[in-house]
């Protein structure tokens, strides 16, 4: 590890627990470094990660030396365990967040920690040191009886710890953990609402009615699915990783990860893509978990009515659009990586492909026997218009590539998509013939032009852009179109060309020739272009080549199954912002095309 890389363990160290509100990444120190509070884009409360010391820590560990021996989620669960061996025995620490709160009188925010000694008693470390948004404020703190009240403007946490511990913000503390005295931790959040204060006893024992409802929710999860614990820890995180109050999806819970250590190519993710969500209710009503789906199509109907028909890039959690970005100075950055990003200006793109893949949604829900509500489809509709009517212009593409737009043949061919499934759902939804008919004359032109402007017919295979000789990962949706047959010569040839020329090494693939990008720095391999592959060559008639690099794409997670948004493909450091959604929901369409090519 770099001179510039020691102040924090790699990012595929950190565990993710958190609430379906928000999260907080944990180190395998026990150090909470980033958690946003009362929400997943809410000000960090805890962000040591990328703000360096002054923006606070939360840990929770041994005192001294230790190595650890064990980490893992409970089976089934969002609940994180880590074991320790330590100069005098071993210690235990199981921490998560109390999803469901409801007709409770618990606080909206609940973060439960449990540090327990082996065999024989072990020293251990509390540092508490909650810091406040970009200027990383410190508490206004106080003791109200057993509990340690921290305030700033707006926003009260309380923390609360048995046995009592005179816990003070900033101010490492060691205590003495003894077997069958377990040290709990309950930290409750308010903003602007009262304070709901809960014993740490009352706390565990909400966590542990939660971890029992998280194993429900996972039954039923088809068995025959490939690498079934690694798909359910997928579908947990996208789960761990949708807003509940809103039901909308981030597309991580992190800002400015870096996707090139020491450069600038970090991104705040903390907002929704309509495109990435839209490939999760994919992954969630493969796997029949259809009450996330419909929430989510719900909404972006909310959340679009101001754009309607043209559909925003990324929105917030509440469907508003984000603020401008900008530069949090001062903050360090991961492993030197800056700057630190808040806000992102993608929202502000013209990005075609993102009709297809949430038409394609929604086609989704129809198949299933979930028909659109008349407002529904009446949006729906609205975004094919938009379609019909702009598909010829540039655009920015799925990459969000800053800089001058362009004919992005991934673009068109989600054009395409996007007329085609609204015409399927026209013939079960009240539509006009003049509106239909439209639809389909702008999609064979559509189909006309992909193949006229878009191909190299001397490699069979479609380019990335017209009159462009590169190759695009994100053309590996080809085969899952239908615009032709999924086994045919010009599908395998495009298969096979972004397999050769994207190459990153192992099962691993570039999105794009890297340098092709306009920033400085270097490029990755990107986690779902390399499960797209896998999903492509099962739906193109090559399960077994699919199977392998499904296997060996599994094995590349972090040691707790989580993956972000690029793997280094030298070393096999995960990369940017973490977890990553659209990486977890790729890994579940890559098991669920291998499921149905009924190679498993």
């Amino acid at each position: 590890m770099g001179a510039g890389e020691r102040d924090r363990p790699p990012i595929e160290d950190y565990g993710l627990v958190g609430d379906t509100r928000t999260a907080a990444l944990v180190a395998s120190d026990g150090a909470i470094d980033w958690m946003c509070i009362p929400r997943f884009d809410g000000p960090p409360v805890f962000g040591r990660l990328v703000g360096g010391p002054a923006a606070g820590t939360f840990r929770l560990g041994p005192a001294g030396r230790s190595t650890v021996t064990a980490r893992r989620y409970r089976p089934e669960s969002a609940t994180l365990e880590t074991t320790w061996a330590t100069a005098d025995g071993q210690l235990t620490l199981t921490e998560g967040m109390v999803a469901e709160v409801a007709g409770r009188l618990l606080p909206s925010t609940l973060l439960v920690r449990r540090l327990a000694a082996g065999s024989s008693p072990s020293t251990a470390v509390v540092q508490f040191d909650p810091r406040l948004g970009e200027r990383r404020r410190s508490p206004y703190s106080q003791g109200r009886g057993e509990a340690l009240v921290c305030r700033w403007p707006g926003i009260a946490i309380a923390l609360h710890t048995a046995p009592h511990l005179a816990v003070e913000p900033g101010r490492p503390m060691t205590v003495l953990i003894t077997p069958g005295r377990p040290l709990t931790i309950a930290l409750a959040v308010a903003e602007r609402e009262p304070l709901v204060h809960i014993h740490p006893a009352a706390a565990w024992a909400a966590l542990e009615a939660d971890e029992q409802r998280w194993r429900a929710w996972c039954q039923g999860v088809d068995h025959r699915l490939p690498r079934h614990a690694a798909v359910l820890r997928s579908l947990l995180t996208l789960r761990l990783l949708t807003y509940s109050p809103s039901g909308a999806p981030v597309a991580a819970p992190t800002t400015s990860l870096p996707e090139d250590l020491g450069g600038v190519r970090n991104w705040d993710y903390r907002y929704a893509w309509p495109r990435d969500a839209s490939i999760g209710i994919g992954a969630f009503l493969g796997v029949g978990k259809q009450d996330e789906a419909r929430r989510f199509m719900a909404w972006l109907l909310n959340a679009t009515r101001l754009d309607r028909p043209r559909m925003p890039v990324l929105l917030t959690l509440f469907g508003r659009h984000p603020a401008r970005e900008h530069e949090l100075h001062g903050w360090p950055g991961y492993a030197r990586s800056v700057p630190v990003r808040a806000g992102n200006d993608a929202a502000e793109q013209h990005q075609l492909d993102g009709y297809g893949w949430v038409l394609d949604a929604a086609w989704l829900l129809t198949r299933a026997g979930h028909g659109l509500y008349g407002e529904t489809w009446r949006g729906m509709a609205g975004f094919a218009d938009t379609v019909a009517a702009r598909w010829a212009e540039p655009d920015a593409g799925i990459w969000e590539i800053r800089g001058d737009a362009a004919h992005h043949v991934h673009s068109k061919l989600m054009a395409w998509l996007a007329l085609d499934r609204a015409l399927r759902i026209a013939e079960s939804h009240r539509t006009s013939r003049r509106r239909r008919d439209r639809w389909a004359t702008q999609r064979d032109a559509l189909a006309a032009e992909i193949t006229t402007r878009g191909l190299d017919p001397a490699r069979d295979t479609l380019t990335r852009s017209y009159r462009s000789p590169d190759v695009d990962a994100a053309l590996l949706v080809l085969p899952l179109l239908g615009i032709e047959p999924a086994d045919s010569p010009r599908v395998r040839g495009t298969i096979d060309a972004v397999r050769r020329e994207l190459a990153a090494g192992g099962p691993l693939l570039y999105r794009y020739p890297p340098g092709r990008d306009g920033l400085p720095g270097t490029e990755a391999a990107f986690v779902p272009c390399s499960f797209w592959l896998v999903q492509a060559l099962a739906k193109s008639g090559r399960p077994g080549e699919a199977a392998a690099l499904f296997d060996a794409l599994v094995d590349l997670g972090s040691p707790l199954g989580l993956y972000a948004e690029e793997i280094d493909p030298v070393n096999h450091r995960l990369l940017g912002n973490f977890p990553q959604a659209l990486s977890h929901a790729a890994l579940v369409q890559a098991a669920l095309a291998l499921r149905d090519a009924h190679h498993y």
